[in-house]
C-alpha cells in the first residue's frame, strides 16, 4: 500500500506542478492532495475494519479458541489509517504547492 501511494503521490505532484503553472492557488493544491488521501486512506481503512471484524469468527470456528474483539479496536484502527494517510499526504501537498511553476515544468 505504501509502494502504491509513494507512485501516485509522484503523478498526483506532477498533476500539482500542472496545476500550479495554469494558476491554481497553492492552497487549491493542498487541498486536492488531502482529500485524496483522505479518500484513499479512509477507503483502505474501511476494507481493513471489515477485514478484521471478518476475520475472528473464522478464526474462532476453526481453532476453537474464543476470539473477542474489543468495540474500540476498529474505531482506533480506522482513525489510525485516516490520521497516518493525511499526515503522509501533507508533505508532498505542501512540496507541490510550494513549486515554482516555470521551474517546475522545466525540470520535468
Amino acid at each position: 500500500m505504501q509502494g502504491v501511494g509513494f507512485a501516485s503521490r509522484g503523478e498526483a505532484n506532477s498533476r500539482g506542478i500542472r496545476r500550479r503553472a495554469l494558476g491554481a492557488k497553492r492552497r487549491d493544491i493542498i487541498e486536492q492532495f488531502l482529500i485524496e488521501t483522505a479518500v484513499m486512506s479512509g477507503s483502505g481503512g474501511i476494507i481493513g475494519v471489515a477485514l478484521g471484524l471478518a476475520f475472528p469468527p473464522l478464526v474462532a470456528s476453526v481453532s476453537g479458541i474464543p476470539v473477542v474483539v474489543s468495540p474500540r479496536s476498529p474505531v482506533v484502527a480506522f482513525l489510525i489509517v485516516v490520521l497516518t494517510g493525511i499526515v503522509f499526504g501533507v508533505y508532498p501537498a505542501r512540496r507541490a504547492a510550494l513549486l515554482d511553476p516555470v521551474e517546475a515544468l522545466r525540470a520535468e
